[in-house]
């Protein structure tokens, strides 16, 4: 099953300058054990001590946020297309 991940410019020295990279999963933890077994260091920058998404992060499947879906938990299928987007801010 391969999932493609959008990676962020910050983000893409751990992908090798890549922009897109295809990972597999059944959820969205599985796809983050897949992404650091491809891609060392990235965990550490995507999710905190006890595995959750940072905050400053938002994740999409399909461009549903998976804060309003199953955290994750989220199932992943076949063709998706998982969005890692850092939170922007400002005043």
């Amino acid at each position: 099953m391969a999932v493609t991940v959008l990676v962020p410019t910050a983000l893409q020295q751990f992908t090798n300058n890549q922009a897109t990279i295809e990972c597999s999963g059944n959820n969205i933890f599985e796809l983050f054990e897949s992404l650091e077994k491809n891609c060392p260091g990235i965990k550490a920058r995507l999710c905190d001590e006890k595995g959750q998404p940072r905050r400053f992060l938002n994740l999409y499947v399909n461009s549903e946020d998976i804060r309003f879906l199953e955290g994750i938990a989220t199932q992943l299928k076949d063709g998706d297309e998982v969005s890692i987007v850092p939170a922007v801010a400002g005043g």
